[in-house]
């Protein structure tokens, strides 16, 4: 089986990149088929010879996942992007720890807001109800109040202020 690969060949700090069509178990450094063109990272210019490229995967040569994705975003091929980096079984494990405990704690937030939500309902309610009877218990101690008053209270016309003659 064929495989799409890139190979290095750039100086130390200076990455270059060339696209061979290689067999699958062969070293990328070795012998190849074809040069199908290059990839420079740092300057993000890439040479395809996109004639080629479709040659070889009309034949069953398998991309590598990068050469797959360096397809991908040149337009080559169509599809979507694939994973390139794996997690470890150590490093899976850390990442669902804590999505899980991020989802606790999310429910959590979610019942202390809705709690306090509750708390300041009830109290409302209970100020509202406590208002009602003051206000019912003020309004029974004013019709008291006239009624009390009536009997106590003469008819009699109350005494005006003496005026002084006017000379």
């Amino acid at each position: 089986m064929i495989s799409l690969r890139l190979t290095r060949i750039g100086k130390k700090k200076r990455p270059l990149y060339r696209l061979i069509a290689v067999p699958k178990h062969n070293d990328p450094w070795g012998k190849n088929l074809e040069i199908l063109g290059n990839v420079d990272p740092r300057t993000k210019v890439n040479t395809l010879k996109v004639e080629r490229i479709k040659y070889w995967l009309s034949v069953g040569a398998q991309p590598s996942n990068t050469v797959h994705n360096l397809l991908v975003s040149e337009g080559v091929i169509e599809g979507k992007k694939v994973g390139v980096t794996s997690l470890t079984k150590k490093r899976r494990g850390k990442m669902e720890a804590k999505v899980k405990t991020d989802a606790e704690t999310k429910i959590k937030a979610e019942e202390a807001i809705k709690a306090k939500a509750e708390k300041e309902k009830a109290d409302a309610e209970a100020a509202k109800l406590a208002e009602a009877e003051a206000t019912k218990k003020a309004t029974e101690a004013e019709a008291e109040a006239p009624a009390e008053a009536t009997p106590e209270t003469s008819t009699e016309p109350a005494p005006e202020a003496p005026t002084e003659p006017q000379a």
